[in-house]
């Protein structure tokens, strides 16, 4: 069963949970090779199987928005997706923006939960939770 734990963007248990992943090769290439960040302006939504970590959305919150960018979910699992996003939506405010920089070949799920294409790249779909 996944849990979901939510912590501030500089706690010691973040850095134990996701440092071993942010570093991976093979996590980066998933992320096409751009480097996780974090500070004291983001929550992080993290994913948890029996203790493994099997995905994670950083969340940052701005002035007037909060914009989910550089995620990452294991095997591209659109359960743990879905149940990543269910919470950060939960977890956000409505009177705040949201919006995302998705990967093209999870914008069905992003869809699935209220959110609508601004923008479309290569790579990437800017989305906007619909309020």
């Amino acid at each position: 069963m996944i849990q979901i734990i939510q912590l501030p963007g500089t706690d010691k248990l973040l850095y134990e949970l996701v440092a071993p992943l942010v570093m991976n090769p093979d996590v980066l290439r998933q992320n096409y090779n751009y480097p996780f960040r974090t500070s004291e302006n983001f929550v992080w939504f993290i994913a948890l199987n029996k203790k493994k970590v099997v995905g994670f959305i950083p969340l940052e919150n701005k002035r007037k928005e909060c914009i989910i960018n550089n995620y990452y979910i294991a095997d591209n699992n659109e359960e743990t997706l879905k149940l990543l996003l269910e919470k950060v939506v939960s977890e956000t405010a409505t009177n705040i923006n949201l919006t995302s920089v998705t990967f093209i070949e999870h914008r069905t799920v992003f869809k699935e939960l209220g959110f609508s294409e601004e923008k479309v790249w290569t790579r990437y779909v800017k989305m906007k939770k619909d309020r």
